[in-house]
C-alpha cells in the first residue's frame, strides 16, 4: 500500500500560499509509516514549530492499474474518505528555498491521518460535487467542493498511473481547499463528508 498526494489542486489554496498554478497534477508520496489511523491523536514533532493541517478527500483504489485511460479511471475508485495531510510548513519552505526535495516536511511519521471509515464510491449521491469540511475547535475553517478541483478524480488517476502502478488499497490524497493553518497543542480537528463526521484528531 502506498500514499500518493496531489498538491495545488484548488485555486483559492494556491493563492493563499502564493504558489504558481500548475498545468498538470503535482504529486508526491508518503510512506505507509505516515498513516495515522482510528482517530488517534497527532503529536506535534520536535523538528518543526509550524505544522499546518490540510483537509482532503482521499480515494481508495480498488484494483491494479497502469497507464489507465481517463475514461475508465472511475472504475478504479473503490471508496472515498477524508484525511489530514499534516505539513511542517517551516521546514517545507526552507527546503523549497534551497531547491531541495521536501519529503521531510510531508512524509514524516503520522503525517497522513485517514478516516476510520470510507464511503463506497458507487453509493455517493453527487459524484460531481462531493462536499467536505473541517472544524477546528468547533469552528469551520475549511470547506471544499470536488467540483472546484483543478484536476478531477479521473485526471488524477490517469496521470498518476503513467508513472506509478496503482494497486488495491492505495490511497490518493486529492488536495486541500483554502483555509489551512497552524496547529497548536489542544486543538481538535473534525472532518465531515457532507454532514457526516468521518475523522477526528486531537493535537498533542
Amino acid at each position: 500500500m502506498k500514499i500518493l498526494c496531489i498538491g495545488r489542486n484548488y485555486v483559492a489554496h494556491i493563492e493563499e500560499l502564493n504558489h504558481e498554478k500548475p498545468t498538470e497534477p503535482v504529486f508526491f508520496m508518503k510512506p505507509d509509516t505516515a498513516l495515522l489511523r482510528n482517530n488517534a491523536p497527532f503529536y506535534l514533532p520536535a523538528f518543526s514549530s509550524e505544522v499546518h493541517y490540510e483537509t482532503e478527500l482521499v480515494l481508495r483504489i480498488g484494483k491494479m492499474g497502469k497507464a489507465i485511460n481517463r475514461k475508465f479511471a472511475y472504475r478504479y475508485i473503490e471508496a472515498v474518505g477524508l484525511g489530514f495531510d499534516f505539513t511542517a510548513r517551516d521546514l517545507q519552505n526552507k527546503l523549497k528555498d534551497k531547491g531541495l526535495p521536501w519529503e521531510a516536511s510531508k512524509a514524516f511519521d503520522n503525517s497522513a491521518a485517514i478516516s476510520p471509515v470510507f464511503v463506497s464510491y458507487d453509493e455517493l449521491k453527487d459524484k460531481d460535487d462531493i462536499v467536505f469540511s473541517m472544524r477546528k475547535n468547533g469552528n469551520v475553517v475549511q470547506e471544499g467542493h470536488s467540483k472546484n478541483m483543478l484536476f478531477k478524480f479521473d485526471e488524477i488517476i490517469a496521470y498518476l498511473s503513467q508513472f506509478v502502478t496503482l494497486r488495491t488499497g492505495d490511497l490518493i490524497f486529492t488536495g486541500t481547499p483554502k483555509g489551512v493553518g497552524k496547529l497548536e497543542q489542544g486543538d481538535l480537528l473534525e472532518a465531515y463528508l457532507g454532514d457526516k463526521k468521518m475523522l477526528e484528531t486531537e493535537i498533542r
